[in-house]
């Protein structure tokens, strides 16, 4: 089986102990939930919330400091009037201790250009991360709690992830990352992908995102449904991967490969736009990055084109397999679906299973902040 990102998978969790006499610390619940990755091994080899070091070689490297790859700076904000001692142990949102290494500024200007390519406040990742405070405290976490909610059946570790896999005696498994409910471009795809490998790992993105997006309950179960009308049930497994959506494009495309080379896949898919908003990236920025960092290990499977279903051919095609015009062309617009559910009007089979659809239409409003 693949190792895990940097040599070794982190497990940092301890039975409770007498630790409330300790600075209590509240944290975002987004925060919380990227706690539990380093403490579970989904963010392996990271230990806790990075230091200074750390956070600049991060940002002007694409590296920690050892050389390992790693795109995103995990980092814990705290309030700058009342940032805790150094050196000093701090209970986190009561479910984690953590020994504060370092308290440190940031120049958080000159770390959205690193980590999203621009400074505009028109993209939601940038906005987001000027709005936090200035000060940001560094140093080991241990949880006390593994909360698995709000979907605990679907939230499985690295450590659970790897038996499983070993169990279905698969030595190839594709990670696919998704922040969308499925449409049938997805599901071909995951299918061509299953030609290649032993099993297909389903990882939606659980957590926070921009208005307009779909509900995280309802992205689940549509992939359930999908998947246990659609698939054979020896070669998929859905779980989650509970984090807030970034849409940092390409450093978040090898963020996303690191944690599911660390659930244990051998094989990663990243496609047109992956990780994207608006027009920030170039539609294979996200893919091309991957010639920066050849020491991954995980491969990845890259989707390049503009997909749709082409009537003519009676298919999946793409722009790069298809010559007819675009008279034949039903496109996979994630607008014109948002359009269709908010009439309650059904898509085209070609585009959307009527089962996924259904369950969209369970909720009034399926999208987040509407």
């Amino acid at each position: 089986m693949i190792a895990p990102h940097g040599g070794k998978l982190v497990y940092r969790i301890m039975d409770s102990e007498d630790v409330f006499e300790l600075e209590r610390v509240n944290i975002p619940t987004d925060m919380q939930t990227d706690l539990r990755n380093i403490g579970t091994g989904v963010f392996s080899p990271l230990e806790g919330f990075l230091c200074s070091n750390e956070t600049e070689s991060v940002l002007k490297e694409g590296r920690l400091p050892n050389g390992v790859p790693w795109t995103i700076p995990i980092v814990l904000p705290v309030d700058n009037g009342n940032a805790p001692q150094e050196g000093s142990d701090i209970l986190l949102n009561k479910t984690a201790v953590m020994n504060v290494e370092e308290v440190f500024s940031l120049d958080k200007k000159e770390a959205v250009k690193s980590i999203f390519g621009t400074d505009s406040a028109e993209h939601p990742g940038v906005k987001r991360f000027l709005d936090l405070p200035g000060t940001f405290a560094g140093g080991k976490i241990t949880l006390l709690k593994n909360d698995r909610e709000p979907f605990h059946q679907f939230n499985l570790e690295p450590k659970e992830t790897r038996v499983l896999f070993r169990e279905k005696k698969w030595k190839t498994v594709c990670g696919f990352q998704t922040r969308n409910p499925p449409h049938t471009g997805h599901e071909n795809l995951q299918k061509t992908v299953l030609g290649l490998v032993d099993g297909i790992f389903i990882n939606p993105l659980i957590g926070r995102k921009k208005p307009g997006d779909f509900k995280d309950s309802l992205i689940l179960e549509a992939y359930n449904v999908l998947i246990n009308n659609y698939f054979p049930k020896e070669r998929a497994v859905l779980s989650i991967l509970p984090t807030e959506m970034r849409y940092a494009g390409p450093k978040e495309a090898i963020f996303h490969a690191i944690c599911r080379k660390n659930f244990g896949c051998t094989h990663f898919i990243v496609g047109r736009d992956h990780a994207g908003v608006g027009n920030f990236y170039h539609p294979e920025a996200a893919i091309e990055i991957f010639d920066q960092y050849p020491d991954m290990d995980i491969q990845i499977i890259s989707i390049k084109g503009d997909f749709f279903f082409c009537e003519k051919c009676n298919q999946l095609a793409s722009d790069r397999t298809c010559s007819h015009g675009e008279e034949y062309h039903i496109k996979f617009s994630g607008t014109k679906i948002r359009e269709l559910l908010r009439k309650k009007e059904r898509p085209p089979k070609e585009i959307m299973r009527p089962e996924v659809f259904d369950v969209l239409c369970k909720e009034e409003n399926p999208f987040v902040g509407g």
